[in-house]
């Protein structure tokens, strides 16, 4: 399978899969899989091809679902988080599954609702919960969101293997040097939404910032970029502070984010009108694209509708490939799934008619 994209797609009733060539014209729909679950994120493990998804069942319960064959067959082993029986606190639910780096075969990472994470060395039949983060000394700061209080982004730094970063809605970002041992929060800058309707509120706190989504930039260096509840940021140096680049898109408020795979300077986001109604603004569904690092953004708009579109977007549901000329891709809460194969330049829908979207991945299969 030279050069094959594969997107994982999940939906709020089972995952799929969408297959295309390096050309991206046309693409094929496979599924759907774990049929009824409720699919929060999937993605296909780089290391292996693994496909793994968060399912969760409100009948059967919840499991790290994981297929070596594209979905063909499923492993029975329902391994799934949990706490000790003492721990008083029980996982509400799976939220983000990330594979580890090359170095760490075996090594699988699940946040989850309520706010914590875990870790596999198994392939994900078997968890351990991270201590140091999910009894983090500003818990008292955290509070849940619309959709819980939830670790959402897990990002691994690819040179170092004891460096990483979450985002927790809502609790800000995090970032440990040590593997897990212990954590440090990274939310200098990052204006706090409680603000935005109470003037007693500090703006800039320690923790309980609502983050959205957390992106590491191409190449070497230490850029991230971040979509919050209230405003758009970059950070140049790890985390440790941040610069806001909201200006210049039409509003403060959005969930997805997207880093180009091969420019550090060019990034995507999905603007929403706000917290109270979120859809497009104007009704008119755009993909907003900087080159320059947040300095400047421009909208990306031919093949998207831009009259009477009122969908949203979940936070896992944007996602570049691994092609310098970058294919972009994003899903909707209406089922519709769009396409570019040039940098976000021209889109197209490439499958519609599915369940709400959730999350969509890509892997790019030589």
């Amino acid at each position: 399978m030279a050069n094959t994209v594969v997107l994982s797609v999940g939906t709020r009733k089972g995952l799929f899969l969408l297959k295309s060539d390096a050309q991206r014209d046309s693409w094929q729909l496979a599924g759907p899989f774990l049929n009824g679950g409720d699919v929060n994120h999937a993605m296909i493990d780089p290391r292996t091809r693994t496909l793994y998804a968060t399912a969760n069942d409100p009948w059967f319960g919840m499991h790290v679902a994981v297929s070596p064959d594209f979905g063909a067959t499923w492993s029975e082993q329902r391994g799934a988080p949990k706490f000790p029986e003492d721990a008083g606190r029980s996982v509400e639910r799976l939220w983000h599954v990330e594979p580890g780096r090359p170095s760490q075969p075996g090594v699988v990472y699940c946040g989850v609702d309520p706010g914590c994470l875990f870790r596999s060395e198994d392939d994900g039949a078997t968890w351990l919960e991270d201590v140091a983060l999910n009894n983090h000394p500003t818990r008292h700061m955290w509070g849940p969101g619309a959709g819980g209080l939830i670790v959402h982004s897990i990002v691994l730094d690819p040179a170092n293997p004891n460096r990483m970063w979450v985002a927790i809605s809502a609790a800000g970002v995090f970032r440990t040097e040590d593997g897990g041992s212990s954590w440090q929060a990274m939310n200098r800058s990052l204006k706090n939404v409680l603000a935005k309707y109470d003037q007693n509120a500090e703006l800039y706190p320690e923790a309980g910032q609502c983050v959205h989504h957390l992106v590491r930039a191409a190449g070497d260096g230490d850029r991230l970029y971040a979509q919050t509840h209230y405003g758009t940021y970059r950070s140049d140096d790890g985390a440790s502070t941040w610069t806001e680049i909201t200006e210049g898109l039409p509003s403060d408020f959005g969930f997805v984010m997207a880093a180009h795979p091969a420019d550090p300077d060019t990034a995507f986001v999905l603007p929403l009108q706000g917290a109270e109604f979120r859809v497009p603004p104007e009704g008119k569904l755009k993909v907003y694209r900087t080159t320059d690092a947040g300095c400047t953004w421009e909208p990306m708009t031919k093949g998207l509708p831009q009259k009477d579109s009122y969908m949203g977007t979940y936070r896992e549901a944007m996602c570049t490939d691994g092609f310098d000329e970058a294919g972009v891709y994003f899903g909707t809460n209406t089922g519709h799934v769009y396409a570019s194969a040039d940098n976000g330049e021209t889109w197209r829908r490439i499958t519609a008619d599915l369940p709400p979207v959730s999350s969509v991945s890509a892997a790019v299969l030589d």
